[in-house]
């Protein structure tokens, strides 16, 4: 089934808290309006804009618990910090109750929030737009935005980058998959892809 903006739209208002969703709305046309600069599709951009944060509707405690039930939990650090479970969950209900079959879409909204070597542009897009979305409001955003504005992959690798940065500096744990994407994007700036 193709993913519907308006379908996800209203999926995502009924799920989500009015905070939660306004976010959602600011991420969608972020990046929408990224997909167009960059040449990529804006509706499938704005669908997985929509459905990103569609798992935070629900508690943490039945997260992980669906996580583990739906074979979820590829690194002992989803369990200890069930909070990036989110997109995956999104992306397994979306895929298996939905029956969207949008591989760019799915993929999208499930690495949003820890990455993974080798992103397509539409994960590297929905995964920065989260980040630096308009209500985003933290030292060095603009120049986050900039970059990714300027070019999508030297963004991506910006916004990972910043986020370690972050990490490290206020002493959080870095999940693996988030080294192992940083390592990624960092050889792409070194080589290319």
């Amino acid at each position: 089934m193709i993913l519907q903006v308006e379908e996800v739209y209203n999926l995502a208002l009924r799920m989500l808290s009015e905070e939660r969703f306004k976010h959602t709305l600011g991420v969608a046309n972020w990046a929408e309006e990224l997909a167009r600069h960059h040449g990529l599709d804006p509706v499938k951009a704005r669908c997985a804009g929509l459905a990103h944060d569609l798992g935070k509707g629900i508690i943490i405690e039945d997260q992980l618990s669906l996580a583990r039930r739906w074979n979820l939990l590829n690194y002992p650090e989803d369990e200890l910090y069930p909070y990036v479970l989110h997109g995956r969950l999104a992306a397994y209900w979306l895929e298996h109750y939905y029956r969207v079959d949008d591989v760019e879409i799915l993929a999208a909204v499930a690495n949003h929030t820890l990455g993974r070597p080798g992103m397509s542009p539409l994960e590297m897009l929905i995964y920065c737009a989260d980040l630096t979305e308009p209500s985003r409001d933290f030292p060095k955003v603009d120049k986050l935005r900039q970059s990714l504005y300027d070019d999508l992959e030297k963004g991506m690798f910006a916004c990972v980058e910043g986020i370690l940065i972050y990490l490290k500096e206020s002493n959080h744990p870095i999940h693996p998959l988030t080294q192992l994407t940083y390592e990624d994007m960092q050889r792409r700036q070194t080589i290319g892809t």
